[in-house]
């Protein structure tokens, strides 16, 4: 039983798309309509008039192939952060030689806003204002959530395009996508899809920046999929395409708010049942994100999550980097988000933190 956050389960309807025979996405125009029903579904989940790709790429793809069609060397970007892939985004600008300013703070704390305040203050005094900002909405390392309102404001008022990571939240919880020049999800997470492909919302804003970047990567770069009437920008991964189809069906059917209520009990359900457990949250309980639950757990969390993998089969996460053995992570996520199964997964942590 898998409950990891990310890959998650995948449900048998979505498997037995994958099982099918495919559509040459090169020749056949039935991959294309199909391609094109995708995004337009994507589009309700996003909840956004914005264009929506889907390259064929693991979600990573999305971060490093926003940074790499927007930032010339030398752009201003402000990367705020507070975890390992809010971070991680300073790394991406320095890779395409741009000029990251990295506001981050401890990982299990709140952005902070009067270090964000200080550095878009100090850029504007400079006369070097920020071409883009940069974000994390779940930092999935943490199970932390972040209220992005309060950053898009400060931006706004700025001029800066605006990149967010939503690849472990979006089909989970709402997200402000028409207030995000390009927002990046992934086939793995929520929507409960094999690993592969990412999705990108891109404004129209963010186009016009592509082209006057004009990246010259092919793989790592969004604009060659701006337009795709005339075939890929290379072969698509079509078996990948039919599972995150139908996939998103199965979010729509069941309708979005219907969806994130059940990921909020599922989070819920899991924090009462840590609680008796005597297991403490590691970000507060109001930066706590619906789709993965952290605990606190120093020097225990690969014991603990081998534990339950002998003992049940269930696969639990731990934490990422320094934070690999103190962090047991459930990811109650897409298929898995069910008091049913969360309730079966505290079941097997109580025992093995009791053995």
């Amino acid at each position: 039983m898998l409950f990891t956050p990310g890959p998650t389960a995948v449900p048998p309807e979505v498997r037995e798309a994958m099982a099918e025979p495919q559509p040459n996405p090169d020749m056949d125009p039935s991959f294309a309509d199909r391609y094109d029903r995708l995004t337009d579904n994507l589009a309700q989940i996003y909840g956004t008039d914005h264009d929506v790709v889907v390259p064929g790429g693991e979600g990573i793809l999305g971060l490093e192939a926003a940074i790499a069609s927007l930032v010339s060397p030398g752009d201003r970007v402000l990367c705020v952060s507070n975890g390992l892939y809010g971070d991680g985004f300073a790394d991406f600008v320095d890779a395409y030689d741009g000029d990251a300013t990295l506001v981050t703070t401890d990982y299990d704390a709140g952005y902070d806003f009067e270090a964000l305040d200080r550095a878009i203050a100090d850029a504007e005094a400079a006369g070097e204002p920020f071409d883009f900002a940069t974000m994390v909405h779940c930092e999935t390392p943490t199970g932390t959530l972040n209220d992005l309102d309060p950053v898009l404001d400060r931006i706004s008022d700025h001029g800066a395009l605006t990149v967010v990571d939503a690849v472990s939240s979006l089909g989970g919880t709402p997200v402000p996508t028409d207030r995000i020049d390009v927002c990046l999800g992934g086939s793995q997470k929520c929507f409960s899809a094999p690993p592969g492909l990412t999705t990108a919302a891109i404004s129209d804003r963010a186009w016009e920046r592509m082209e006057k970047r004009d990246p010259t990567s092919l793989y790592t770069n969004f604009l060659p999929w701006r337009d795709v009437s005339e075939g890929f920008p290379y072969t698509h991964l079509d078996a990948l395409v039919a599972a995150l189809s139908v996939a998103v069906d199965r979010i729509l059917e069941e309708g979005t708010d219907a969806v994130y209520d059940r990921h909020r009990e599922a989070a819920e359900r899991c924090r009462t049942r840590g609680a008796e457990l005597g297991l403490e949250l590691y970000p507060e309980p109001e930066r706590s994100s619906p789709t993965v639950t952290a605990f606190s757990l120093p020097g225990e969390a690969t014991t603990i999550q081998q534990r339950v993998a002998k003992e049940t089969d269930i696969v639990l996460g731990t934490g990422l980097g320094k934070m690999e053995d103190d962090i047991p992570r459930i990811g109650h996520m897409g298929y898995n988000a069910t008091i049913e199964k969360v309730d079966r997964v505290m079941d097997a942590v109580g025992a093995a933190i009791e053995s």
